[in-house]
């Protein structure tokens, strides 16, 4: 089936892949799309999330990847995504794929700079081969283009699911790295930016630690005490002051970087190191929506997803933090916190496909909207 075949259709099935900043494994969503833009409807009909062995998550976050590492793992991880493309499917018929990848590394524009780019592996010919279908990939750059920092992206979808409620609605994936969108009637009064760290460095705290992937339930940090000094230097990142639009990564809140010498420092307890790093987000997150968002929109409510929605001391913080405002999952709106992304990105798809500009440059800063991705057949 073309291309223009696949546009007659009133409703496709797309498949979206996103392979995450915490580099747990992918996450494919099988999506049912009928329409386009405003009008836009969409179903979750299967969800699945292949995990990464422990090898090859060591080689997506080995800081020295040399070219011939990163021209392998762009194979390799569109191998993965192949597979968990293949595992969703479940013997319902899919019309196209929208993957993400996996982002390497991300460098945005600052102020007047023109050095910036961002790179996703997964290759999206071995995806197409592999599934029969036509890929959309490489969402970023087209946005980046057109003067964009390249992110967020999930905001137009977020538009779709929540910008029909009546009020200012604060949209907020905690995934490696956090980020709000804040969504109303109309698109152009859009809101989205990067607070800053997510699970990215609470993760890598615990794994450094213990040899865990993550704090599973939030436990180390409940038990855990947090130490002032090093809460008051997390807190105290430049990025935080950096007004919206404004996106960020592995280069400012990976573990390394963000805890440096604390990672390892022994005279601090495992679980006080995961309590103040836990806390730490918390509190970057909180005064983002007291910064940004409470002053446009008093008391907007937060519908949080990502696998930061499974920690119940993270979100415990963030209400203390911010009383009165209604914190929930978007489970509570029938949208699964765990397959959120991968759902977006095949709306995106879907978008691409249809010629749909995606991009929302109020959130991206991007001179101009664009129908984002490029598409393999």
């Amino acid at each position: 089936m073309d291309l223009f075949e696949l546009r007659a259709l009133p409703a496709l099935n797309v498949i979206g892949l996103m392979s995450g900043s915490s580099c747990d494994g992918v996450d494919a969503a099988l999506v049912r799309i009928e329409g386009t833009g405003r009008g836009l409807k969409a179903e979750l009909l299967a969800f699945e999330t292949v995990p990464y062995d422990e090898a090859f998550k060591a080689r997506l976050l080995d800081p020295n990847l040399t070219m011939r590492d990163v021209l392998l793992l762009n194979v390799e991880v569109g191998e993965r995504l192949a597979e968990a493309a293949l595992r969703v499917r479940r013997g319902i018929k899919a019309h196209a794929v929208g993957s993400h990848g996996h982002t390497l590394a991300h460098v945005p524009p600052v102020g007047e700079s023109a050095v910036a780019g961002t790179l996703q592996v997964g290759e999206a010919a071995v995806i197409a081969e592999r599934t029969g279908l036509p890929v959309v990939s490489d969402f970023r750059a087209r946005d980046m283009a057109v003067g964009g920092q390249g992110a967020p992206l999930v905001p137009y979808v977020d538009w779709l699911l929540f910008g029909q409620a009546e009020g200012a609605t604060a949209c907020l994936n905690i995934g490696g790295i956090a980020n709000f969108t804040v969504v109303q009637s109309r698109l152009e009064d859009l809101l989205a930016f990067d607070t800053g760290p997510g699970n990215m460095p609470i993760d890598g705290a615990v794994r450094a630690r213990t040899g865990r992937h993550y704090d599973a339930n939030g436990e180390m940090a409940a038990r855990g005490k947090v130490v002032p000094h090093l809460f008051q230097r997390l807190s105290s990142h430049p990025f935080f002051e950096r007004r919206p639009p404004k996106s960020t990564g592995r280069e400012n809140f990976d573990a390394p970087v963000y805890l440096a010498d604390t990672l390892y420092d022994s005279a601090m307890a495992d679980d006080d190191l995961v309590a103040t790093v836990t806390a730490a987000v918390a509190a970057s997150i909180a005064d983002a929506y007291r910064r940004y968002i409470a002053s446009r929109h008093p008391g907007a409510p937060i519908v949080v997803s990502g696998g930061g929605a499974h920690n119940p001391v993270l979100l415990a913080r963030m209400r203390e933090t911010l009383p009165g405002v209604d914190i929930r999952t978007s489970d509570a709106h029938g949208i699964s916190v765990d397959a959120k992304e991968a759902f977006a990105f095949a709306i995106l798809a879907n978008e691409t496909l249809r010629g749909t500009p995606a991009n929302v440059p109020a959130a991206t800063g991007a001179r101009k909207s664009a129908v984002l991705g490029k598409i393999t057949l």
